[in-house]
C-alpha cells in the first residue's frame, strides 16, 4: 500500500551534517532505500531551522535546504520528482516517488513576506505558522500568554490562500491556531495527535479536531512516543488509538499521516524509520477496511492537494 507523509526533518540533518549519504544513510529514518522498502510516493520535507541558528542567518539556512532538496533528495537518479501542483502528484509514474517542501515556522522569514513568495518559488506549498515559541507571524504552543496571529501572520496566511497551500497549524498556540484555522483556505495539522488521548500540549482537543474535520481538513498523525502515550513505550497499537478516537470524532476522511522521522530520536517499536511503514498499514488492515486504510496511508492528504 502507498504512503504519503506529510512530515519529516531529514533536511534539518543534512543542513547539520551535509556529507550525510540521502540514499542509503545508516543513521537515518528517511532514505532512499528506506523509502522504497516502506512503499513511499509522496514525503513532505521541512525546512526546519535549528533554534541554535541566529536568527539573522535563518533564511540562508533556509535557501541552504532549499539546496540540499534539490541537489541530495529531488534527483532524476533517486527517481523523485517534485510535486508543486496537483498534476505533479497525479502523474507521479510507477517508478517514481513524490517530494513535497514545506516550511516548518516562520522565523526564517523575519517578518518579510517577500522571503516567502522567494520559497513558493523555489517549491514550498506548506508553510507551518510556528515551531513552539513565538515568531513574527505567531506564538507557538509553549508560549505562556498564548497569543493569537500577528497582522505579519495574517498576511502569511493571505498568501498561502492565494496560491492554494496549506497553511499547517501544528506547533500553533490555542489563539494562533483558531486565528489561522477561520482565515486559511487549506488549514492542516501534518503532525499531531489527540489530546483526549495522550496529554501533551503539542497534540489538538476535541474542538479543534471536531473543527478541523468539519472543514474536511486533514490532521497528520505523529509517532514520536511522547505525542502518543503519556508515559511508557509507544506500540503501533498506541497509535491506532488516536486514528480510532478522531474517527469516532468523525475524522475517516481527514486522518493521515506525519511520522516526525528524523525529527525523533524515540519510535513506537517496530516502526522505526519509515521502511517499516508496512507494520502499521497490515495492523490498521486488522480493523478497518482497505479502502478506509488507502485513505489514512494516501488518498486523503492526496485529496487536499489543490497548490498553485
Amino acid at each position: 500500500m502507498k504512503i504519503f507523509d506529510a512530515h519529516c526533518d531529514v533536511l534539518m540533518k543534512l543542513l547539520e551534517k551535509p556529507s550525510i549519504n540521502f540514499h542509503n544513510g545508516e543513521n537515518l529514518q528517511v532514505s532512499v532505500e528506506k523509502l522504497k522498502q516502506g512503499n513511499s510516493k509522496v514525503q513532505c520535507y521541512a525546512i526546519y531551522i535549528p533554534e541554535s541558528i541566529h536568527k539573522l542567518i535563518k533564511f540562508d539556512a533556509a535557501l541552504q535546504c532549499v539546496t540540499l532538496f534539490y541537489e541530495k533528495i529531488a534527483t532524476s537518479e533517486n527517481n523523485i520528482k517534485v510535486i508543486r501542483t496537483k498534476e505533479d502528484e497525479a502523474t507521479l509514474l510507477s517508478h517514481e516517488m513524490g517530494a513535497i517542501l514545506t516550511l516548518e515556522g516562520c522565523d526564517a522569514l523575519l517578518g518579510d513576506i517577500n522571503r516567502l513568495k522567494i520559497l513558493h518559488r523555489l517549491g514550498v506549498r506548506s508553510v507551518g505558522l510556528v515551531w513552539n515559541f513565538a515568531n513574527e507571524a505567531a506564538d507557538g504552543i509553549l508560549e505562556e500568554r498564548n497569543g493569537g496571529l500577528t497582522n505579519f501572520g495574517r498576511s502569511v496566511v493571505h498568501y498561502l490562500n492565494e496560491h492554494n497551500m496549506w497553511c499547517d497549524l501544528s506547533h500553533c498556540s490555542e489563539a494562533a491556531f483558531w486565528d489561522a484555522f477561520h482565515q486559511a483556505k487549506y488549514p492542516t495539522a501534518t503532525h499531531s495527535n489527540a489530546k483526549s488521548i495522550c496529554k501533551n500540549p503539542r497534540n489538538l482537543n476535541d474542538e479543534q479536531l471536531k473543527a478541523m474535520f468539519s472543514r474536511n481538513a486533514i490532521v497528520g498523525i505523529n509517532f514520536y512516543p511522547p505525542f502518543v502515550v503519556d508515559e511508557g513505550t509507544a506500540t503501533i497499537s498506541d497509535l491506532i488509538k488516536h486514528i480510532d478516537y478522531m474517527c469516532a470524532l468523525g475524522g475517516e476522511k481527514c486522518i493521515a499521516m506525519g511520522s516526525d522521522f528524523d525529527g525523533i530520536e524515540i519510535h513506537p517499536t517496530n516502526l522505526h524509520h519509515v521502511g517499516q511503514y508496512q507494520n502499521l498499514t497490515n495492523e490498521l488492515l486488522k480493523f478497518y477496511t482497505e479502502e478506509q486504510v488507502k485513505g489514512f496511508m494516501y488518498n486523503n492528504y492526496s485529496s487536499y492537494i489543490h497548490f498553485k
